[in-house]
């Protein structure tokens, strides 16, 4: 065998012993900063190749390595300008705009760049062939598997961390329904009948409703919505949830228990967010209803008696608008036998059809007037609501408190 048979063949066989030596420091998941050192060792120890530079993309694009190399040229190149558009292995020999390099080599995996690679001789007066020349595509196969393995290494993270943010997710969910009043534990008797329905848009949501007996006689309620959506609202509205819990009682006016729940929103949101609240007391013995509406969508509610339909509007800005709020106009009403009251977020109300056409409030009075208990009213509602928005998503929380008052 020639001399020069024999010499190949031992590059060969290098290279195979080098591409095995990497593909079982992969397997093994070493770390990635080891196979960056051994790639740097390779290439500029093993294969003569003075000057190596990698730009790589994670979640956004930096210098991975960079070895024989001026620090202050890695700030010279323009990544986007002068990168990006490479897709093929370049040679950029005398190119200006990368000076002392002589090859550029794109890494794409599933057609999508992850890296490129710059790379320069140690003698650039050498006779003979340039290692980076000799060895280009050892070079590429070799980049490659070390840039898609560390991808790969940081999908594996990322869905790792998905899967935990998930499962803590879940956790939240659950957490909060803990908040939201569960149907079994509403009144359903001779005097009251209460149904809630609750749909956040995500796993968590910014909406809230409650039902509280405040003594033998009186009994409060409320509906609320966080501006915004997902984990910060939902944490929001469970601090507001804590707050309006230990603050309202029989002994608090509205008035107050609005103003003090008011300073509390502006203090933790700093004016960044604000919620909209309607909260109630009812009077069992008077039958009188006082309410006041923070900003929020106006409550329905229907006078069997007298056939009449009225918005529950009176009260003031939504919590967390102002510092303070100066002016409250209280609502009064005295409850005839036989009145249902409908709350909602606006999530119901803002549901549009396939032609862009909102659900609005007229379908929420056509069903408020029918002949059947309050559970009913509200499944028919949603029932319909879904038939009405066809392919449609939600695109907000859906919360709506229903009162049959006998």
């Amino acid at each position: 065998m020639q001399k020069s048979s024999l010499t190949r063949l031992k590059l060969s066989n290098f290279k195979l012993n080098i591409l095995l030596e990497i593909t079982s420091a992969i397997n093994e998941n070493s770390p990635t900063q080891d196979l960056i050192d051994r790639y740097e060792e390779i290439l500029t120890q093993e294969l003569n190749i003075g000057k190596v530079m990698i730009f790589h993309l994670t979640n956004r694009w930096g210098c991975l390595l960079s070895s024989g190399i001026d620090p202050d040229l890695i700030e010279t190149i323009d990544f986007k300008k002068n990168l990006l558009p490479i897709n093929d292995i370049t040679s950029v020999t005398n190119n200006k705009l990368f000076p002392s390099f002589d090859l550029i080599i794109p890494v794409f995996h599933k057609e999508k760049a992850l890296a490129y690679v710059l790379i320069g001789d140690i003698d650039e007066e050498q006779e003979g062939m340039s290692p980076s020349i000799k060895h280009i595509h050892f070079i590429q196969t070799l980049t490659n598997i070390i840039i898609v393995a560390i991808e790969n290494k940081r999908l594996y993270k990322e869905n790792l961390k998905q899967e935990a943010f998930k499962k803590e997710l879940e956790l939240a969910s659950k957490m909060q329904e803990m908040l939201i009043p569960d149907d079994a534990h509403l009144p359903q008797n001779e005097k009251l009948f209460v149904h809630g329905f609750y749909l956040p848009h995500f796993d968590v949501g910014g909406d809230y409703y409650d039902y509280i007996e405040l003594n033998e006689n009186e009994v409060g309620f409320c509906i609320a919505d966080v501006s915004g959506k997902g984990i910060s609202a939902a944490l929001l509205m469970s601090n507001f949830q804590a707050n309006l819990r230990a603050l309202f009682s029989a002994e608090i006016s509205l008035s107050d228990l609005v103003k003090r729940l008011n300073k509390i929103v502006a203090k933790i949101t700093g004016g960044d967010r604000f919620i909209t609240l309607f909260v109630a007391k009812y009077n069992f013995k008077t039958r009188e209803l006082e309410f006041i509406n923070a900003g929020h969508n106006p409550p329905i509610l229907y006078n069997k008696k007298k056939s009449e339909i009225i918005y529950l509007e009176n009260g003031c800005v939504g919590l967390g608008m102002l510092d303070e709020i100066q002016e409250i106009h209280k609502g009064y009403l005295k409850i005839d036998p036989n009145t249902k009251i409908l709350c909602f977020t606006d999530g119901l109300i803002e549901v549009e059809n396939e032609e862009c056409v909102p659900f609005g409030v007229e379908h929420i009075e056509s069903f408020i007037v029918k002949n059947k208990s309050i559970d009913l009213i509200v499944n028919d509602l949603m029932f319909f609501l879904n038939d009405f928005r066809g392919t449609n998503i939600l695109f907000d929380d859906i919360s709506i408190l229903g009162l049959d008052i006998y």
